[in-house]
């Protein structure tokens, strides 16, 4: 088994709308498989609404735990849209109307024939030596400062910027999933599995039960790591618990991660 270092992300989504229910949050999944398909694996996600003082703590919070950090949302053009001064507050540096974000903005808003206003000017704003995040959708960009990345919330320009930056993650291995499910109840399954989590310490083992028509229950186990042949080890154990509770394994296609 490798003893390589994890590489850890975390996602920060912000927008009062969300937490509203206004909005349905559709980043999070995303960016969680694009993440793990690198070697990223995403730890930790909190929704915070547009208030200065809980996005400055939660950007200086989780740079300094995760080896990333990403935020979606509030860098459009009105006025709860906080999060590039936020992010510049975070780093204790001047919020600045970036040359290079402001003539890619010009470009297009001269090729549409939309004017370009201030308020959409703001969305040329990054702290002082930020790096842009291209959108090739709607062309204003996100940027990052050290490992923080600031992307938009719409989800289409929000994947089209990741789609682009992953290829300056460095990430580690890609954790993998197994999955197998019978027709066990949860609790039958809860002192054995309890015994594989024990023997396999550095696996994610989830238990998730399941009820479909018929009044028929069941539990399904997801299994989670880099070591393929691990996994395959413990998988092969929880089948046999299975077994020996009656129950018939039925081993489900998962996508890795």
């Amino acid at each position: 088994m490798s003893d390589e270092k994890k590489v850890r992300a975390a996602l920060i989504i912000i927008g009062n709308e969300i937490l509203s229910g206004r909005t349905q949050d559709a980043n999070l999944q995303h960016l969680a498989k694009e993440l793990n398909g690198v070697g990223v694996t995403l730890s930790e996600a909190r929704v915070i609404p547009d208030v200065e003082a809980m996005i400055v703590g939660a950007v200086n919070e989780l740079r300094a735990t995760y080896d990333y950090v990403f935020t979606t949302g509030g860098i459009g053009p009105t006025h709860d849209d906080i999060t590039a001064e936020c992010v510049a507050k975070a780093f204790g540096l001047p919020l600045i109307r970036n040359a290079e974000a402001q003539a890619l903005m010009e470009a297009h808003y001269a090729k549409t024939g939309r004017e370009l206003n201030e308020a959409r000017l703001r969305m040329a704003n990054t702290p002082e030596g930020a790096a842009l995040v291209k959108n090739p959708i709607s062309t204003a960009p996100g940027f990052r400062v050290e490992n923080v990345y600031v992307l938009a919330g719409v989800p289409m320009v929000m994947q089209a910027m990741l789609e682009g930056l992953k290829p300056e993650l460095v990430g580690g291995k890609m954790t993998l999933s197994r999955a197998v499910a019978s027709y066990i109840g949860e609790g039958n399954m809860a002192a054995g599995l309890s015994g594989i989590q024990d023997k396999y310490s550095a696996l994610d083992i989830g238990s998730y039960p399941f009820y479909k028509a018929g009044n028929r229950f069941g539990t399904t186990i997801v299994l989670r790591h880099t070591d393929d042949s691990l996994l395959e080890q413990a998988v092969q154990e929880v089948a046999d618990l299975m077994r020996s509770l009656g129950g018939e394994p039925e081993f489900q296609d998962m996508s890795d991660g």
